[in-house]
């Protein structure tokens, strides 16, 4: 086996996902913890124990860290960076802990296209590793969907983050699911493409693609109410008629980088299918990165510049 190099962690709101790894990235060992929102203040006592096991067998190990671990409700509050931004800056902008033991990668901040402030924060490393697992990225327009509970839309260009835009589909989804009387049956976001009311969502929305989003939602009680929509397909027809929006106002919002009429989808492959089944209505091919994948790349994209500093056009 390999001699571990660093940790890794993806430290998100709800979950802690830590990566023992050799100098490569390679992961020879995994832990898991609580999110940000259940620490309470904790971090150095959680980070610490969860760590005890491989301290003791390797010694100590430097850590580089991302998502909600380096916000307001973190272990310290790291400042976003501003778009536009190379690869190297965002490394470059770590925030560095205990002596420089523990590293937190920063978010990205932007104007988006609609002229509004935008924010990420543990996206950013998800694209540096989307840009070191397929090096066809670092030249050239494209443009990248990062789906979840707030989907980021992102400009790259010869791999510098231009700009982005935010659609929180996925916590709308959750909200009118769980917290209204448009569906009763609890499915989730990720229910197939496949299935007949995802699919049947994105074809209505797309007969009508100038209709405004709120003039469609209430369809998903009503045509279970005139018996058009069984009552197992009202959940998944809701998430067709939001997603089948996000990619349509996104894909007008970003044609300059839709040349080659391909979109890469970074996320877990449930989420990112059913963002690529919306996409082939516009024609657009939807190719997907795996999400926590691209997340442990970026993760060790960051240590290997922080052990050996390159210059800030480094891709």
């Amino acid at each position: 086996m390999s001699a571990p190099g660093f940790v890794a962690g993806d430290w998100g709101t709800s979950h802690l996902r830590l990566f023992l790894c050799d100098g490569e990235g390679r992961v020879l060992g995994t832990v898991s913890g609580p999110g940000a929102a259940d620490v309470r203040g904790d971090f150095p006592q959680v980070f610490d124990s969860l760590l005890a096991p491989w301290r003791q067998r390797y010694g100590a190990l430097p850590a580089v860290l991302c998502g909600m671990v380096g916000s307001s409700i973190g272990w310290t509050q790291v400042p976003y960076v501003p778009c536009p931004v190379r690869p190297a800056q965002i490394a470059g902008a770590c925030l560095a802990l205990r002596d420089g033991e523990v590293q937190i990668v920063p978010g990205l901040s932007c104007r988006n296209r609609l002229g509004s402030p935008d924010f990420m924060r543990g996206e950013e490393t998800q694209l540096l590793g989307a840009l070191a697992l397929e090096p066809g990225l670092r030249s050239g327009q494209h443009l990248l969907c990062l789906p979840g509970t707030h989907t980021k839309w992102v400009a790259l260009e010869d791999g510098e983050v231009r700009d982005f835009l935010t659609a929180p589909a996925g916590e709308i989804f959750a909200l009118l699911r769980d917290h209204s009387v448009l569906v009763h049956q609890r499915d989730s976001i990720e229910s197939g493409p496949g299935a007949a009311g995802f699919a049947r969502g994105l074809a209505e929305f797309n007969r009508l693609p100038s209709a405004q989003i709120l003039h469609r939602l209430f369809e998903c009680r009503a045509r279970r109410l005139a018996g058009d929509l069984a009552e197992a397909d009202a959940a998944p027809y809701m998430s067709g008629l939001l997603i089948a929006s996000d990619v349509a106002g996104a894909v007008r919002l970003f044609e300059d980088y839709l040349a080659t009429r391909s979109v890469r989808l970074v996320g877990t492959p449930q989420l990112a299918a059913l963002y690529a089944s919306a996409l082939r209505a516009h024609a657009l091919d939807g190719n997907v990165i795996e999400g926590a994948a691209a997340a442990l790349a970026g993760l060790a994209r960051v240590h290997r510049q922080l052990v050996s500093p390159v210059t800030a056009n480094d891709t």
